[in-house]
């Protein structure tokens, strides 16, 4: 711990500017890839706030907010227009256009090992209608797909440097945020600079911020007290109340979007072919064997919430009748009869570095070794657990999603056939319809009704068993002021002052 400290605070030290003008932020791990169209951590998600402004935003109480767009428009139910605001310039001086925007949208439809594509393939064509003037053409009425452009799909980035850049792109971004890339060690840190040419400067305070990957969160915790990092994105709710006795820290808290769960590997490469893999019985006593709310107990000093679906509570798509069932262990054990299979089930569990992710996967083991399982854990770092994901090198994999503020940013891409974040390929025809249908229709209590078809037989596959919503709980310096947290968890800077 000692070293890591004294690292960061030689870190801090080479900046070369006041304290007040350089913001250091704590992660809880290491970001993927920094290109939006190709990244899928939620540490990446938090830099692109930073770094990468996107067409639409979400305000604190989720509305849908203009960003580099003004406005926009339905000429009809597949028509949708989009205003552009004028004189945005990218990091490197290029102008934002709309066709800038046609470019990374194409990019993000049609681009090898694209994230976004089944985030916005409602999209058929995109037509400039004039400098600042854009028309997405939809195959069919889209109603997540404003939503979806208030993520990564939403981002717009310099169609001149991309080129230039091709698959290095991530490794120097150019976007069109306030703040701009500088460089990048991994496993350590990411440093960005203020960028001189941003349409709305009177809003951010800081001269460079700085992102350091801390996974250990009693290491964050410490770099927080001493000084060394003004502002943590992730404190564990078992260190909540010393960060309260501390007068010059202060803690943020508000309910989350985010779910973390298990997905098993049905059908992505050998690996699927284990017997939980293949037997959906072996899933459901597994589910069986876990006390969800235990478990939160345990791990999370009881701060959040059992949960059996993707949506939390507070979604209008939240389907109340979807719940967990209370731990049977007897069931458990009678279901692995009913499926034939020799005990004990050996299931190899990938989790990833994160103390906390590392203890809840070691009460699952000790939980479900009672009902004839013999879970043995395998411990990853996060970047290289979501490459073992989407390879499908893994059994079961202990994995958080961050969560959107439209239901279908948490269903589509994980449970339908082809979905980008399905790591376990996952495949059940009635589950795509029903999906696909969805998200035709703008009325919520006719979407609420579909999905809790989608939920039904989800719970009788059980590819992917939901375990808990966090709160989203952030530390910080108590000097800083203007912090506006919004639930899907980013790190927003505008309007954030150091003090004085």
């Amino acid at each position: 711990m000692r070293r890591l400290l004294l690292g960061l605070l030689a870190a801090t030290a080479l900046t070369g500017l006041a304290e007040a003008q350089t913001l250091k932020i704590g992660l809880r791990q290491d970001p993927d890839i920094l290109d939006p169209t190709l990244g899928s951590s939620y540490v990446g998600r938090i830099v692109y706030a930073a770094m990468c402004d996107k067409l639409f935003d979400l305000d604190t109480d989720l509305n849908i907010t203009p960003q580099l767009a003004t406005g926009y428009r339905y000429e009809d139910p597949t028509h949708l227009v989009i205003t552009l605001r004028p004189g945005v310039t990218f990091h490197d001086g290029e102008k934002l256009d709309a066709e800038a925007v046609k470019y990374k949208l194409t990019r993000d439809l049609t681009a090898k090992g694209s994230m976004r594509a089944g985030e916005i393939n409602a999209i058929q064509a995109i037509e400039v209608i004039d400098p600042l003037t854009i028309r997405l053409v939809l195959k069919a009425p889209a109603s997540p797909l404003l939503a979806q452009l208030t993520d990564r799909a939403g981002i717009m980035i310099s169609p001149k440097a991309t080129e230039a850049a091709g698959a290095a792109f991530g490794q120097k971004p150019v976007c069109a945020g306030p703040y701009a890339f500088v460089e990048r060690v991994a496993q350590d840190h990411i440093t960005l600079k203020r960028h001189g040419g941003y349409w709305n400067p009177s809003e951010y305070h800081f001269d460079q911020v700085i992102y350091s990957s801390i996974p250990n969160s009693a290491v964050r915790v410490a770099n927080l007290r001493a000084g060394s990092l003004d502002l943590v994105e992730y404190i564990l709710p078992t260190d909540i109340e010393a960060i309260r006795k501390d007068p010059a820290l202060r803690i943020a808290m508000t309910n989350s979007l985010a779910y973390t769960g298990i997905t098993f590997n049905t059908g992505n490469g050998p690996a699927a072919k284990s017997v939980a893999g293949q037997n959906p019985l072996v899933r459901r006593a597994f589910e069986l064997a876990i006390d969800k709310k235990a478990l939160v107990d345990v791990v999370f000093n009881g701060a959040f919430s059992p949960t059996a679906q993707a949506n939390p509570p507070s979604s209008p798509m939240y389907v109340k009748e979807i719940v967990s069932p209370t731990r049977d262990v007897a069931r458990a054990q009678a279901l692995l009869k009913q499926a034939g299979v020799a005990l004990p089930v050996t299931i190899v569990l990938t989790a990833t570095n994160e103390p906390d992710s590392q203890q809840a996967a070691e009460v699952i083991q000790s939980m479900t070794r009672e009902a004839g399982f013999d879970v043995k854990i395998r411990t990853m770092e996060f970047a290289a657990s979501l490459t073992a994901g989407y390879g499908g090198d893994f059994e079961a994999y202990l994995i958080g999603w961050s969560g959107r503020s439209d239901a279908d940013g948490n269903m589509w891409q994980m449970l339908h056939t082809g979905g980008t974040f399905n790591y376990g390929r996952y495949s059940h025809p009635t589950v795509d319809a029903l999906l696909d249908e969805a998200r035709t229709f703008g009325d919520a209590a006719k979407r609420r009704e579909i999905y809790a078809k989608v939920w039904q037989q989800e719970r009788e596959d059980l590819p992917l068993v939901y375990l808990w919503n966090p709160q989203n709980i952030v530390g910080m310096k108590a000097s800083l002021t203007g912090f506006r947290q919004v639930p899907d968890g980013l790190i927003r800077l505008r309007g954030l002052k150091p003090a004085g």
